[in-house]
């Protein structure tokens, strides 16, 4: 039995099938998703279904597109661009996998494999512990009752900076942008959400967020997925970008968790809007 990590999909069903017979993967083996299954490729639906349909075998963290993806679904914001995400929103199992997606965590890690993995990392002003606490935070909320109320107050930039007396709904979406859309960061935990480029795009003051001294290490090697700039390059031994850009015609990735060995397959490009 392996379990392998796979960067973000963004709906690239057939290379996800490339790639997963390129590692020779069986039915004993096991799956992690860095989130983003869907949007932008032609064919999330087939994504979805998949990895759903995978059980225990599959543990996936939710990602900004799949978060967008459930706001659509409960109506908080409209697709103005016609996008990808049509074709879920008017599968006839439309409900299910959307009661699957919005079940999915912030946050797995594996005590054994000794990994932990987010969508976008985690921030150097969280240990692992406040982070695990954070991330619940906000999946009670997203399997509760007031889920639809939480997509009504999931979108904006601000708070852009954590403080511990933060509440409500502003506390909320602090969180998830930390988990879902960080990039560039300061020192004392801002973050910036325009720069999606290579880190020689940081704006003065920023820095990559992985690149951020903690005041003590993570118990666990970090896996993220979110900044296809980066190519799967971090320069830190503890912590691996699984992004790579399948979606722009680059490569979709697999890391062995076990063995720590990385399989890439050349995906075909897209073209789409960035949300």
């Amino acid at each position: 039995m392996a379990t392998y990590a796979i960067g973000d999909i963004q709906g690239c069903y057939d290379e996800l099938m490339q790639l997963l017979d390129q590692i020779g993967f069986s039915d004993s083996d096991h799956l992690w998703f860095a989130g983003d299954l869907v949007n932008r490729g032609r064919q999330s639906v087939k994504v979805l279904r998949f990895v759903a349909g995978l059980g225990d075998r599959a543990r996936c963290v939710l990602g900004n597109h799949d978060l967008h993806l459930l706001a659509l679904h409960f109506g908080a914001t409209r697709d103005k661009r016609n996008s990808t995400l049509q074709q879920v929103l008017q599968a006839p199992d439309r409900d299910e996998l959307m009661h699957w997606l919005r079940f999915r965590p912030l946050l797995v890690e594996d005590d054994a494999l000794g990994y932990v993995m987010t969508h976008a990392g985690i921030p150097h002003i969280w240990s692992l512990g406040k982070a695990r606490k954070r991330a619940q935070e906000v999946e009670r909320v997203l399997r509760g009752k007031d889920a639809r109320e939480f997509f009504n107050h999931m979108y904006g930039n601000k708070p852009d900076i954590w403080h511990n007396d933060l509440e409500g709904w502003a506390r909320l979406r602090l969180i998830t942008n930390y988990f879902t859309r960080m990039r560039f960061i300061t020192p004392n935990g801002q973050l910036e959400f325009h720069g999606n480029g290579g880190v020689e795009t940081a704006p003065e003051g920023f820095f990559p967020w992985y690149e951020v001294r903690r005041p003590s290490p993570l118990p666990r090697r970090q896996l993220f997925g979110h900044w296809a700039a980066l190519m799967g390059h971090t320069g830190q031994a503890d912590i691996q970008a699984l992004d790579t850009g399948c979606v722009w015609g680059y490569s979709l990735s697999a890391l062995c968790l076990d063995t720590q060995t990385l399989t890439q397959c050349s995906c075909a490009a897209y073209q789409s809007e960035a949300i």
